[in-house]
């Protein structure tokens, strides 16, 4: 079988093991060449603030140019902005050296296509196969040939036109926590350009402070200076740039499924919600399901990972989707998540709602979730095991559209996740149990 090199987000590991060490580095660049099928492709480099990011650019790139491939580099910058600049300036991929919300002795690297997509798990398999032939030989190395240009402008002038009626905003204070990543050098300039009054935080990379006690993952300190500072709103953006994770004023977090709430209603609002409906992934909390319901709107559910949402949106034909981690798509700007575009959508829909964050942040109500973990001895197909499918059937009967039971079995322990989401903790509690003693019973 083909080793795997890609996970839900790129390849992904310590910098300098594998299958981050530079020789698979290297023959990752050339095979990612090879795949694209071109005899000259040009290819657009970013990357974060990892103090690992400067050489594995070289070591990919030297991979890649010897097998034929142009190289720019923008050098520190989002990973939607490489995503974005790719399909503007007319490249033939992207790739992006980052491990978003990881700490700093990870890093990763990310693919686009030239239409700013992030690569398919088909063309991911693809790449793989080709690392894993042993027919054919990584060219001799040599330094890499690597053209550095300043596209950032075109980017954050394409975020401008996300939010037109910034005049609205009436000079909003904003914190911004920039999780001392990849948003640093853009974040202030893009805000201050719209006119918001924004308190930066975390914009002082020093190639190992990445993501550490800041960024979407940890927001407790931007809470904080929110409420501290007085602001109307806060965000904080992951390592990469690529997710948003927000503060109302009274410092409370605002996560992705209260974003995609109040943004598919003001998109549906306008007539730009396409096919009605909204794409999340199976940990969307079922209080987003049935809030959007309520206002007609459709919900389509994928695995875990911001390229299915993605996948499916593409597929469906969809403007709206994301995860509840803060990884929003908005499909009539870019097909990737970007933490900047995010935020300017949920600013440009509190302009025109004339409403706070903590007013529509509120219109979403979360239901309790029970989560429990079952080890197995097999992982049978739960639909032949008589009596745990008909617990199963009892516990979704007493939900009755009001609840959401998710059962799957862990890809890498022998457990069964039993998760059950309802109106009442103590109700959907008991439920969850039966269902664990049955398993119990028969299973283990």
């Amino acid at each position: 079988m083909t080793p795997r090199l890609f996970g839900t987000d790129g390849v992904r590991g310590k910098a300098g093991s594998a299958p981050l060490d530079r020789a698979t580095i290297r023959r990752l660049g050339a095979a990612l060449v090879r795949a694209l099928g071109q005899s000259a492709p040009r290819l657009l480099m970013g990357r974060d603030t990892r103090e690992s990011g400067s050489w594995i650019e070289a070591v990919l790139s030297e991979g890649a140019s010897g097998a034929g491939a142009t190289i720019t580099s923008i050098g520190v910058a989002p990973t939607p902005a490489v995503a974005y600049l790719t399909r503007a300036q007319g490249f033939d991929a992207g790739v992006v050296i980052s491990a978003s919300h990881n700490p700093f002795e990870d890093n990763g690297i990310k693919v686009f296509s030239g239409g700013g997509e992030k690569f398919t798990e088909r063309v991911e398999r693809q790449v793989e196969a080709i690392v894993a032939d042993t027919s054919w030989d990584v060219a001799p190395s040599a330094p890499s040939r690597i053209a550095f240009a300043d596209l950032i402008g075109r980017y954050l002038d394409h975020l401008r036109g996300v939010f037109p009626e910034a005049a609205k905003s009436r000079a909003l204070k904003l914190g911004v926590d920039c999780a001392n990543g990849a948003t640093t050098p853009v974040a202030r300039q893009l805000f201050a350009s719209l006119g918001f009054d924004a308190v930066v935080i975390a914009d002082e990379p020093d190639g190992r402070n990445i993501n550490f006690d800041c960024g979407s993952t940890h927001p407790e300190r931007l809470a904080r200076l929110v409420v501290e500072q007085g602001c109307a709103a806060g965000v904080a953006f992951d390592g990469d740039g690529d997710r948003a994770i927000f503060v109302d004023h009274r410092g409370r977090i605002v996560d992705g499924d209260a974003v995609m709430l109040m943004c598919a209603r003001q998109l549906q609002r306008e007539g730009r919600l396409a096919g009605n409906t909204v794409v999340a992934t199976v940990m969307s909390n079922v209080g987003l399901e049935l809030a959007l319901t309520a206002q007609g709107i459709g919900l389509v559910r994928t695995a875990v990972g911001d390229k299915y949402v993605m996948e499916e949106m593409l597929a469906r034909g969809l403007s709206l989707g994301g995860e509840q981690s803060g990884h929003i798509i908005f499909s009539d700007y870019l097909f990737t998540g970007d933490g900047l575009c995010t935020a300017l959508n949920v600013l440009r829909t509190m302009a025109l709602t004339d409403r706070s964050l903590a007013d529509l942040a509120d219109d979403l109500r979360t239901y309790p979730q029970v989560l429990v973990n079952v080890p197995v001895a097999r992982k049978a197909d739960l639909s032949t095991v008589a009596p745990v499918a008909d617990a199963i059937a009892r516990v979704e009967a007493r939900l009755a559209g009001q609840g959401r039971l998710l059962i799957r079995y862990s890809g890498t322990e022998p457990l069964l996740r039993v998760m059950l989401e309802g109106k009442d903790e103590g109700e959907i509690r008991q439920w969850a149990q039966e269902i664990v003693d049955t398993v119990k019973k028969h299973l283990t």
